[in-house]
């Protein structure tokens, strides 16, 4: 599955209705809301979550993902050192992060692209994107509105 920063994962392009990730991907194995009234989609076997922002019109604004076939820029993510993958990200000009510490767990958030890697034990276990919030302090929805 192909990380395209700022945009989305593979198919699923940040802006999309569920009608559009459902008509990419099927049926999700969950579906429910979360505290914020934000629709949550999980794919068991893409190991994907989505959120579907409800102050944005449901549209898909995050998303958490552990699959092993997880890239970006042709690296493999999951299951790697996390020196290992800031060494690939540093050659394509990413080298910020904030770092946050949760019991074993390691978040590296890199604002520019509105990623998270964590890690746990110095692995990276998950991957986390979110929409981009452009100059006009509003979302940069990257799927076509359909007219």
């Amino acid at each position: 599955m192909k990380i395209n920063l700022k945009s989305g994962i593979d198919k699923l392009l940040f802006g999309m209705k569920q009608n559009d990730v459902t008509a990419a991907l099927g049926k999700p194995d969950k579906n429910y809301k979360d505290e914020d009234d934000n629709v949550i989609f999980v794919y068991n076997a893409h190991k994907i979550r989505l959120t579907f922002y409800q102050e944005e019109d449901l549209k898909l604004g995050y998303l958490v993902a552990s699959s092993n076939d997880l890239e970006v820029f042709g690296f493999k993510l999951i299951g790697r050192k996390i020196t290992d993958v800031k060494k690939d990200l540093a050659t394509k000009g990413i080298t910020k992060y904030n770092q946050e510490t949760f019991d074993t767990f390691e978040n590296y958030f890199n604002e520019d692209n509105w990623f998270i890697l964590q890690t746990e034990f110095d692995e990276v276990v998950k991957f986390e994107v979110g929409a981009i919030i452009n100059d006009k302090d509003e979302f940069d929805w990257k799927f076509p509105v359909k007219k």
